[in-house]
């Protein structure tokens, strides 16, 4: 532990080199840190129907078809796989002989409002397509999960904030990651 001359010596040299930032007007304090708080949400003053609507304008992506997310009851592996109406149908459907992308028999399910209410009720959980099919989407998604994820999410909102882009950030599902969403006020093409 520093002796008491030298804390004294270094409080010192740390107001001159302050001053001598201060005199050329240089910005010397570093940045706040971001500060995530959790709060209770306000209970919603939208109907079913403006949920929806809400949920499908922020969330845009390709509507002929949607993903859905699939449990195996034994592996517990899980993932999303595009929603198709002859899903384990017998006769029709080949699966797990052949792989859904090589069926002839695929009828794949447009989005509706009624796959987005039950989604938001909790009876299945879907995913989007954003990108759309000439290239263009209208948000971002980041995807954050390594070792560092709590940093890594924190640096990207920092960066957003200094850059006056808005952001939303979760928690991921297992807990043990984050997804950042930008979402564009108007469609992005390249």
């Amino acid at each position: 532990m520093p002796d008491r001359d030298e804390l004294s010596g270094l409080r010192a040299e740390n107001a001159r080199l302050i001053a001598l930032l201060e005199s050329h007007g240089i910005q010397w304090r570093p940045p706040q840190p971001v500060v995530l708080v959790a709060r209770e949400p306000e209970p919603s003053k939208l109907s079913t129907a403006e949920k929806v609507a809400l949920f499908r304008r922020l969330f845009r992506g390709r509507t002929d078809v949607y993903p859905i997310r699939w449990e195996g009851k034994t592996s517990g592996k899980t993932g999303y796989t595009p929603a198709c109406a002859n899903e384990w149908r017998a006769g029709v459907c080949e699966k797990p002989r052949i792989k859904c992308g090589d069926c002839s028999n695929r009828l794949l399910i447009p989005l509706s409002d009624a796959v987005i209410y039950d989604h938001l009720a909790g009876e299945h959980t879907v995913g989007v397509y954003p990108l759309l099919e000439d290239d263009s989407c209208y948000f971002l998604a980041v995807d954050f999960d390594e070792a560092e994820w709590r940093a890594d999410a924190l640096a990207f909102l920092k960066s957003c904030d200094e850059l006056g882009v808005p952001v939303a950030l979760e928690i991921s599902r297992s807990g043990n990651g984050a997804h950042a969403w930008v979402f564009f006020a108007s469609v992005l093409s390249r």
